[in-house]
């Protein structure tokens, strides 16, 4: 589905009835990475699974500024008015994290719920900011392989490689897909993120936080400090996934992410 929300044409897939589930990718994929949710979760809830703005069929709008996660949370506050939405339980992985933040900065009475997979409250240090401006340069000589390439490795476990492998394939695919500016404007919005670890106190809403028990990108005990600065949060590990339990552990995501909901209906 699409509609010109923002300025831009943002896509989005809609599946399911019920309470609203706002799925928020990670970077560098678009919302196809959701698939296998939409598919076996649209008897449970109702799942809306948007391409951030610049990602899959989503429009990057004028200029060539970064594309922030503020601006991401706005384009989802206008979508959630579109589509009659009052209010969502919003999950983000990743990048998609730092969106919901930015949500629940910003929007907060539009955010029911909270699941942050994967993801930090931190800004970047000035190491990691230092390693995405060189990404991006990269990325400007040499396309938007170069970050998949770079990226890729780390962000799924040895476990998927080894009983899954196809997984890797698929995400290649969807990543290779993204524009080249897209994933330059992405890397610094990325690095000029603010920090929302202040901000993880005032989450009055139910939370839940999963990380994925291999993850080489965001150690444990991150998500272990999130969850225990969110007042009432769980934090639930995801054996055999690394970066992306939605795609190389879907069933135990699936149920984590089923779990939370009726928890919060019931």
């Amino acid at each position: 589905m699409e509609a010109r929300i923002n300025g831009v044409r943002l896509s989005w897939r809609d599946a399911g009835r019920g309470e609203p589930v706002l799925l928020l990718h990670p970077f560098p994929f678009h919302g196809g990475i959701w698939e296998g949710q939409l598919e076996r979760l649209a008897g449970r809830m109702r799942l809306i699974a948007p391409d951030l703005r610049g990602f899959g069929g989503s429009e990057r709008g004028a200029g060539d500024g970064p594309l922030t996660m503020d601006q991401h949370a706005d384009d989802m506050a206008a979508l959630l008015d579109h589509l009659g939405i009052e209010a969502a339980t919003v999950c983000g992985v990743s990048m998609g994290g730092y969106v919901a933040f930015a949500l629940w900065r910003r929007h907060r009475e539009r955010v029911r719920g909270l699941v942050l997979c994967d993801t930090r409250a931190a800004a970047d240090t000035e190491a990691a900011r230092r390693a995405r401006a060189q990404l991006a340069i990269r990325v400007r000589r040499e396309g938007t392989k170069a970050a998949v390439d770079a990226m890729l490795p780390n962000l799924i476990s040895a476990t998927t490689r080894r009983e899954r492998p196809e997984v890797e394939g698929r995400l290649r695919e969807i990543a290779e897909s993204i524009e080249a500016e897209t994933i330059v404007r992405a890397l610094e919005g990325l690095a000029g993120r603010p920090d929302s670890t202040e901000l993880l106190p005032t989450i009055t809403v139910p939370a839940l936080v999963l990380h994925g028990a291999e993850d080489a990108t965001v150690p444990v005990d991150e998500s272990r400090a999130m969850a225990e600065r969110i007042p009432g949060a769980e934090l639930r590990i995801i054996d055999g996934a690394g970066h992306l339990p939605m795609v190389e552990q879907p069933e135990a995501f699936d149920a984590e992410l089923v779990r939370f909901s009726e928890a919060m209906e019931g």
